[in-house]
């Protein structure tokens, strides 16, 4: 991959345009919680990968990190739990793409409704939820040739998207017909009652800019590609977001905004006030955004455990290469059946949105056990290699370093907590399934790396 392919990898995997909705629930305040988020999160984020992967271009990114940086047990965990995170992301994904893909095929369904409702029988979505996951693991079993074209459209897709919803947005503003006017006081965030566990949300929106570096063999020249690569997109990607809230803000308002079809609705009720038909084009787009990011994530996080399984801590089949088309195809099929079961088993008794929101903050907490080794491991390794000529380093020297180490583990941490709390509607079942479900998760991936670790010592006693 050359850096535009770098560059839009980076947009379609990082930019979810789900998170937009989210985030117009509290308001025109989620600006500010935006704001914060970049810089509290996103910058240090985007200087701690730039340095890392400047340092370490090599396949296997965050997991080589961890575990050049802190050893062997780390180095698996920190593996571990970035690459089963995404049994849990994919399926949230999913559903997601399967609720607007409704919407592209024309069958009009009401926003929230659950699996069984009218517009389309419990098995069809649930067939096409699984149709749309097995798609995606073909492309990326056959190879980046295949798959990138799906990725880069979804990055086109994405900026579409996005121009028209903001496009839409200024002209209800200019026009007087604009939901929310977006008043001065109204930026201010109120983080009382449920609204705080937005911040979770809104940094896991943003993370994703060391996912490139997983994959540092397949990016021509990576010391150099990847870290340009980040310097042309993160602005891109702060932008989108927060300009994307407004537009979504000023063309429906914050009521009660649809956490699944929200986008579609927003672009299609603005086209209507202009008497543009903009609903199924909408839904096409969001479709082809969703597409893009989970075939990312697949070719990405399929890395993780080709890297892990070839330092034999879990079954070795994970690090076969298909003979024709060189990539793990082991890795990605173990993926594509544990997203599965993970998606029918969420989705079984409940609303979309239900199982969406334990999906989400299940995979906040998994996902960002990693993050906290990535901020770590940039003093650690920058000590061992002291002197050392990179391409990049994060300015300011010993004090930017810990500006960034400071406020990137802080956050990291203080989202890992918000993620574990119920929303307003959400109870004891839900800090449960939630806390419960990455505790299980984690504890697995410990009793692997047990298992792996006698073996070996029986092995250097034998022979």
């Amino acid at each position: 991959m050359g850096l535009r392919d770098v560059v839009l990898f980076h947009i379609v995997a990082i930019v979810g345009l789900r998170w937009l909705l989210t985030a117009a629930n509290l308001g025109p305040a989620s600006v500010g919680l935006w704001v914060a988020a970049v810089l509290l999160f996103f910058v240090p984020q985007g200087l701690a990968v730039l340095e890392l992967s400047a340092r370490m271009p090599d396949e296997g990114g965050i997991y080589v990190w961890t575990r050049e940086a802190f050893g062997s047990l780390h180095g698996f965990i920190c593996g571990w739990a970035y690459w089963v995170n995404n049994l849990i992301y994919y399926p949230s994904l999913i559903v997601f793409i399967a609720g607007n893909a409704v919407l592209a095929l024309g069958t009009a369904q009401a926003p929230g409704a659950g699996l069984d409702g009218q517009a389309l029988p419990w098995l069809s979505q649930v067939g096409l939820s699984l149709a749309i996951l097995w798609i995606a693991v073909g492309l990326n079993v056959v190879g980046l040739k295949s798959g990138r074209w799906v990725q880069n459209t979804g990055g086109i897709a994405t900026w579409i998207a996005v121009v028209v919803l903001v496009a839409l947005g200024a002209a209800a503003l200019l026009t007087g017909r604009a939901d929310n006017p977006l008043a001065g006081s109204g930026l201010v965030p109120d983080l009382s009652g449920g609204n705080i566990n937005l911040w979770a949300s809104l940094c896991f929106a943003l993370a994703g800019l060391e996912l490139a570096s997983v994959m540092g063999g397949e990016v021509k020249e990576p010391s150099r590609t990847l870290p340009r690569s980040i310097l042309v997109a993160a602005p891109m990607i702060a932008g989108i977001y927060i300009v994307g809230t407004l537009s979504v803000l000023t063309t429906t308002g914050s009521e009660d905004v649809d956490l699944i079809q929200g986008i579609v609705h927003a672009i299609g009720e603005a086209g209507a006030m202009f008497d543009l038909p903009l609903t199924r084009l909408a839904a096409v787009l969001i479709l082809l955004t969703g597409l893009g990011g989970l075939g990312a994530w697949l070719a990405g996080a399929a890395r993780i455990p080709f890297v892990v399984g070839l330092d034999r801590y879990l079954p070795a089949a994970l690090g076969k290469v298909h003979p024709k088309w060189q990539t793990p195809y082991v890795a990605l099929l173990v993926q594509g059946v544990g997203a599965t079961v993970f998606l029918l088993f969420s989705v079984l008794g409940s609303t979309i949105e239900e199982a969406y929101l334990i999906l989400v903050d299940t995979t906040i907490i998994v996902y960002f056990i990693p993050y906290v080794y990535l901020f770590l491991a940039v003093p650690a390794l920058r000590k061992r290699a002291s002197g050392a000529e990179i391409e990049f380093r994060i300015p300011w020297g010993g004090l930017g370093l810990w500006l960034v180490v400071v406020s990137g583990v802080g956050t990291t941490v203080v989202s890992i907590v918000l993620a574990t709390l119920p929303g307003e509607e959400g109870g004891g079942w839900f800090f449960l399934k939630v806390v419960g479900g990455a505790l299980g998760l984690m504890i697995v991936g410990l009793v692997f790396y047990g298992t792996a670790v006698r073996r070996q010592a029986r092995q250097g006693a034998n022979g």
